[in-house]
């Protein structure tokens, strides 16, 4: 690994040599580092997995060696935050194609069914193996390829937790069931079982990953730590908001899942860390930069898939102790969920009722706790950053994605973007357990098709329509800022909100 630019002179020699002592306690797996009622008696695995997953490798080579023998070549992976972005990252990183699906929109589920079924294998993760995402979409594709007159123990993988309910349903069931390391938390686990198995499917040479872990993760409790350089610049440089880039860099996407590591880990008892990932050169953005690679930035971190891995997590271990929060627990998520659950289940009673709009045009519809009456208005609300939380179908080149780069430069604020419900378990936690100074851009839809839900009396339009009022819900709770923007047509009404800033 390599660390350079300006930031490295500012590093606090005294915070360092205070650091060193926990981050060799850190290496013996000391559970009382971030005090006695932190969750981390059950999740510091993470530290070992560089060598202990190396006992899945036969695992892994057999499940391989089936799936070509089978000529499943078409992989598609269902799960939410940590349970898939570490492999997309994997896969975006070798160029090998793989078909994540975290999102409940029927369209971008539509957009996910294999090209050819017979040669597709699709991937179910959930370390709880009660995730409502995924449970929904392995019912969905169970059925679909029955319809298809597939044999769906032929062509699925479950990535679990042991004794979950997935996994005991599983292996009633026929299905090929890898279990994940249970004392590791999902945002740790990319060298897990839910980072591994992907990997492997796509013919990814694993030990490589865990090879270059392993060698770093030695050097991160000894003198000159990289790890610990890191987290202290992050506590004394910022208080809040730091942006960071992949772009050319030799791990695309990493930012993602940086995210939501430190957002998630930290976003507690009103303060945290927000990542800001910078997707274009003429973003606005205020504070420290980090790059993934060489350029124009505060600090250049350098350095292999594998030890990025390692790296941050360590990071984000250390930063949770100088700022005093359990990185290992998310209880705001939990919070979403459980208004989420309270709206579906009004939604399938029919007794929902739908909140009064404060505009309407022949485009959208706009929603708000704020005395606005468009998004420019809204726009002029004091805050530290704005975040735009999208439930419209994931793409790449999205006009959504648009929206950041036009409203950074418009209010000169660091603008976020999530996609729902995929931020839910990312950003969602520093958004409502974090600094309360976030102002909150939701974009809803009418949707085009809808999907049904096999064994359920709800619909996944009801799904994804409950949980992005869920989260609103709780935004609105807290008194943060929210205005909700629903579009009567995606592609002309998000034309018209572009043209209209």
């Amino acid at each position: 690994m390599k660390i350079s630019g300006p930031l490295v002179s500012k590093i606090d020699k005294t915070l360092v040599a205070d650091l060193l002592p926990i981050a060799v306690r850190l290496a013996n797996k000391d559970t009382n580092i971030w005090g006695v009622n932190s969750e981390a008696p059950t999740r510091l695995n993470w530290i070992d997995l560089p060598v202990t997953s190396r006992d899945l490798l036969p695992q892994l080579d057999s499940l391989s060696a089936w799936a070509r023998s089978n000529k499943l070549n078409e992989v598609i992976l269902c799960g939410m935050g940590g349970s898939s972005l570490a492999a997309e990252v994997i896969a975006k990183t070798y160029k090998k194609s793989l078909v994540v699906l975290d999102s409940t929109h029927p369209d971008q589920i539509l957009n996910s069914l294999p090209k050819n079924p017979a040669n597709s294998i699709i991937v179910i993760s959930s370390k709880s193996g009660t995730t409502i995402e995924t449970t929904s979409h392995f019912k969905y594709f169970v059925n679909y390829l029955k319809n298809k007159g597939l044999k769906p123990e032929n062509h699925l993988v479950i990535v679990t937790d042991p004794d979950t309910p997935l996994d005991k349903s599983s292996r009633k069931s026929g299905y090929k069931v890898i279990n994940a390391d249970p004392f590791v938390g999902g945002r740790f686990s990319a060298l897990s079982a839910f980072g591994l198995v992907p990997a492997a499917l796509l013919g990814i040479d694993i030990s490589l990953l865990l090879d270059d872990a392993e060698i770093a993760s030695k050097t991160f409790s000894q003198v000159g730590s990289p790890a610990i350089d890191v987290a202290s610049l992050l506590f004394t440089q910022t208080k809040q908001i730091f942006n960071i880039s992949d772009s050319k860099s030799n791990v695309p996407g990493l930012s993602d899942w940086i995210e939501q590591l430190v957002a998630e880990s930290t976003g507690k008892n009103g303060q945290g860390r927000l990542p800001v990932i910078i997707h274009s050169t003429d973003q606005i953005y205020s504070g420290i930069s980090i790059g993934l690679s060489n350029g124009e930035f505060d600090l250049a971190i350098d350095a292999s898939l594998g030890e990025h891995f390692i790296f941050w997590e360590w990071v984000t271990a250390l930063l949770g102790y100088l700022l005093k929060v359990d990185p290992f627990n998310q209880p705001n998520v939990t919070e979403a969920k459980e208004l989420s659950n309270t709206i579906l289940n009004s939604i399938i009673r029919g007794d929902f009722k739908a909140e009064t709009p404060v505009t309407e045009t022949d485009n959208y519809v706009i929603y708000s706790n704020q005395k606005v009456k468009n998004l420019t208005e809204f726009l002029s609300i004091p805050g530290e950053y704005f975040a735009i939380l999208s439930y419209l179908p994931r793409v790449d080149d999205s006009e959504a994605l648009q929206l950041t780069k036009l409203i950074s430069n418009k209010n000169k604020k660091s603008v976020t973007f999530g996609w729902g419900p995929r931020y839910l378990h990312s950003t969602g936690q520093i958004h409502k357990g974090g600094q309360p100074n976030g102002c909150f851009i939701q974009i809803t839809s009418d949707l085009q098709s809808d999907l049904a839900v096999p064994g359920e009396t709800f619909k996944f339009a009801d799904l994804i329509m409950a949980q992005a009022l869920g989260d609103a819900s709780a935004i609105t709770e807290r008194k943060l800022p929210l205005i909700r923007i629903h579009l009567k047509n995606n592609n002309s009404a998000l034309k018209q909100l572009i043209k209209e800033l």
